[in-house]
């Protein structure tokens, strides 16, 4: 391919360009507040996790105390009319009044058999609320730290897109000044070779792969017209001699 030296040159600036917009665009995505929201969504969702669990055993343990205490109510009810039948002389038959404080006594047990339970319950209620509380404080407190992450990925991600946008503006321009067909060229290379599409050749060596061109390269470039595209024998770029075009 043919192509006028100054638009080969151009190439280069061209190239720096792509160059500057490819480490921008790598240096956003490299952000290291990406790793720190991710790792802190994830911690949200474990607390969330455990904050579900935590309020199904709120629920369940709240029904345990109301069940207590609703257990308790006839037993209370059963012992005072038991007592007031002995109080009051209702029951006057030996076996009977025996019998009587026998059941009494029985009741009373079970009355605190049934509030121990209670207790213990609402216990492990006093418990199971603070941390749903302590929970619910961590989700609040990490929430808060991944929007103030955010923020800052934001803010740094919106600087980023306005250099690529201006490099990318300055891409246009040089574009448009380089042949269809050589900027085509360049850009499959450019594809091909993980993002550089052509190199400088600085006295022997190409400064795309950094390897020293052979003599017979060197005298084959020396040789050939100034507006003829050459290439690196070792990475195929499109080399560019900036020396021979200035000369």
């Amino acid at each position: 391919m043919k192509a006028a030296a100054s638009a080969q040159l151009r190439l280069l600036d061209l190239q720096a360009e792509d160059t500057a917009i490819a480490r921008a665009n790598h240096r956003k995505i490299a952000l290291p507040e990406h790793a720190v929201i991710a790792e802190g969504k994830a911690g949200r969702a474990k607390l969330n996790a455990s904050l579900v669990q935590v309020r199904t055993r709120l629920g369940d343990l709240k029904l345990e105390v109301e069940k207590a205490e609703a257990d308790l109510v006839p037993v209370r009810e059963r012992l005072a009319r038991d007592i007031k039948r002995r109080d009051d002389g209702l029951v006057t038959d030996p076996r009977g009044f025996a019998a009587l404080n026998d059941e009494i006594e029985h009741l009373g047990k079970r009355i605190s058999d049934l509030e121990d339970a209670e207790l213990e319950a609402m216990e492990q209620l006093e418990l199971t609320t603070a941390e749903e509380a302590s929970l619910v404080e961590q989700i609040t407190d990490l929430e808060n730290s991944i929007r103030a992450v955010i923020a800052s990925r934001d803010e740094q991600s919106a600087q980023f897109d306005a250099e690529i946008a201006t490099h990318t503006a300055a891409r246009e321009v040089l574009v448009a000044a380089i042949p269809a067909d050589l900027v085509a060229l360049y850009d499959r290379i450019r594809l091909r070779t993980g993002g550089l599409g052509v190199a400088e050749l600085k006295g022997r060596r190409c400064s795309g792969c950094q390897l020293e061109v052979t003599s017979t390269a060197l005298d084959e470039f020396a040789a050939a017209s100034a507006d003829e595209v050459q290439y690196c024998e070792q990475c195929e770029r499109i080399l560019v001699r900036a020396a021979a075009v200035e000369a």
